[in-house]
């Protein structure tokens, strides 16, 4: 099967200094995609830099700093890239991380919620006009299948209360989901469309960061779990495959679209996110205007 051509295509991709957003960035630039990855901390995003640039024979790698926990950070980001590049073809929303403590962003909001939910908010909503200038973008967001045991408890959202790592993740990515379809709806007839995807269980750093003290775990998460490059596997066959060309709302699994959990399609729930995220980040996408 021939690969698809990615040649004049610019893709962004967030957290692609390691993990599924490095593979996924390292595999966009073999198939000739300008690729733009964030990262957090400039000498490594310079050395990945480098390196993706000699192992892809592709000279049209760069990245872009930012802490995408941080709202100013994540608008400097969006304002960075729209100054460097008229269009963008392909947003990777791939960062996120699971917190074992409750800690607090530079906003004051609770890591996991900011990190994982809100800054993907914002960061897309800021580059949709990027998007809109492209005839086919796409917009991908790694998910989680943990959001099919999560609830959003609209009363202790940031789990100031009661706060559980593993509940705040579940939590981020049911909500993240959510908002994948509120966009698509709204961005129905732009062009641009929104998926949301499930990477499956992989063996990467953000699992060795957070449970860091535990040695044994490591070489069992080699044992069970998938490598970088196939958790990547979904997201580049939605940035890249032209079978899924105007295919949106939906959430993948494995490179096919399947159910998400029944809480993720309550229009009730939908609305009231919907809202408190407009709220939080500033602004919201508008309506689709009829034709």
């Amino acid at each position: 099967m021939t690969e698809p051509s990615m040649t004049h295509k610019t893709c962004l991709i967030t957290g692609a200094t390691a993990g599924i957003g490095l593979a996924t960035a390292s595999a966009l630039a073999r198939l000739g995609a300008t690729v733009i990855g964030v990262g957090r901390n400039a000498a490594k995003c310079a050395d990945v830099q480098a390196r993706l640039r000699q192992e892809t024979g592709n000279p049209a790698v760069a990245y872009l700093t930012a802490d995408l926990s941080s709202l100013a950070e994540v608008r400097r980001l969006a304002a960075a890239f729209t100054a460097a590049y008229p269009r963008l073809d392909v947003l990777v929303n791939n960062v996120g991380a699971l917190y074992m403590r409750r800690r607090l962003s530079a906003d004051g909001i609770e890591m996991t919620w900011a990190l994982n939910y809100l800054g993907v908010c914002l960061l897309t909503d800021r580059l949709l006009p990027a998007l809109k200038a492209g005839p086919a973008s796409r917009v991908i967001n790694v998910a989680s299948v943990m959001h099919q045991n999560a609830q959003l408890d609209f009363d202790d959202l940031q789990g100031a209360r009661r706060f559980s790592g593993m509940r705040a993740y579940s939590q981020s990515k049911l909500a993240l989901i959510m908002w994948t379809y509120d966009l698509a709806r709204r961005l129905a007839g732009t062009g641009v469309t929104a998926n949301a995807v499930h990477p499956g269980f992989v063996a990467s750093d953000m699992y060795r960061t957070s449970f860091g003290g535990i040695k044994w775990l490591s070489p069992l998460l080699k044992l069970i779990a998938l490598s970088n490059e196939q958790g990547a596997e979904t997201s580049i066959y939605l940035a890249s495959s032209p079978e899924v060309e105007g295919v949106t709302g939906q959430y993948f699994a494995k490179k096919q679209a399947v159910r998400s959990s029944a809480a993720s399609y309550d229009p009730a729930a939908a609305g009231r996110l919907m809202e408190i995220t407009a709220g939080m980040i500033g602004s919201r996408v508008p309506e689709p205007t009829s034709r």
